[in-house]
């Protein structure tokens, strides 16, 4: 009897020793490092990015914002969760301008997790200058030399065309990460890429009419869509930075020579001081989001605001 339980003792620490084994080799369902389920998990900087993630990969990937909806990517810091949700990406794709987010959080972001694959959406991309647009009423907008240069101008995305290499080096870093799906992500890029093409042309439709090319931004965000579109983006920070008195006031009279009645806001910004300055012209504050996910629907919301503040 004695021997008939110890054998059924040994059977039993035995059984143990193998359901523990199996829980630490088996990978948990939905925890295998890289994926959540069957999906990539791939992280990005900003918000509009993750549109173009989805919209290549689809069911295929779970994507990670690293600047959380309604927050700026110039002044916000990576958290300690998002270091803990980076650790299981196999894919990160940065902007690769000249983002602060990226310049301050890139080496933390590599270092919580060195095996993730970085891919750099700005591939391609000719990076402009941002300028200062000190009241000079005679300039041609289209030489650079009449304005005063302050440096790289970060917000790629903001241009149609420029979200098409951003889309494409986004389908080929997919690709690198999980060569098995390159039919599908390539078939989404392609219908992707269509849609934006498409985009391009309706936008240059509805700003066409436009006789006054000037528009006042709070923020130099839409320097890439000025450029594209042939129009002049003139900001009320100097620089990406506040602006002084006699600078605010060469843009009130700049404002009233052109008959600007309109500043574009983006929503990620106080709306105190631009209330302000639309108060001294005689116009309104109009909001326009740099960086919403639906990055089609919202760049024709912007390009309604503008032909209707520029006519």
């Amino acid at each position: 009897m004695k021997k008939a339980v110890d054998k059924r003792i040994l059977l039993t620490a035995a059984g143990v020793v193998l359901l523990i084994v199996l829980f630490l080799v088996l990978p948990i369902p939905g925890s295998s490092e890289g994926t959540d389920g069957d999906r990539l998990i791939v992280a990005v900087s900003i918000v509009p990015q993750a549109g173009f993630v989805e919209a290549v990969g689809g069911d295929k990937v779970e994507v990670v914002i690293m600047v959380p909806p309604g927050a700026s990517p110039h002044v916000y810091e990576v958290t300690l969760d998002q270091m803990v949700k980076l650790s299981r990406a196999v894919l990160y794709l940065k902007v690769g301008s000249p983002v602060e987010f990226e310049l301050t959080s890139m080496d933390r972001i590599i270092a919580a997790n060195p095996d993730m694959r970085v891919v750099d959406c700005s591939k391609g991309i000719q990076i402009l200058e941002m300028h200062d647009h000190d009241n000079d009423h005679d300039h041609d907008h289209d030489h650079d030399h009449d304005h005063k240069h302050t440096g790289p101008d970060p917000h790629i995305w903001l241009s149609v065309r420029n979200a098409m290499t951003m889309v494409q080096n986004i389908c080929a870093g997919l690709v690198q990460v999980d060569p098995d799906n390159r039919a599908y992500y390539e078939q989404n890029c392609a219908a992707y890429l269509a849609e934006l093409g498409e985009l391009d042309t309706e936008i240059a439709e509805i700003l066409s009419v436009v006789e006054n090319r000037r528009f006042i931004v709070f923020h130099p965000a839409w320097g890439y869509f000025a450029h594209d579109y042939d129009l002049i983006q003139i900001a009320v920070e100097k620089g990406g930075k506040d602006f002084d008195i006699p600078y605010r006031m060469r843009l009130i009279d700049e404002a009233t020579e052109h008959d600007i009645r309109v500043i574009f806001l983006s929503p990620q910004y106080p709306v105190r001081d631009a209330e302000g300055i639309a108060g001294e012209i005689g116009g309104q504050v109009v909001l326009i989001d740099p960086l919403a996910k639906d990055f089609i629907a919202n760049m024709r919301i912007v390009a309604s605001a503008m032909r209707e503040a520029m006519q």
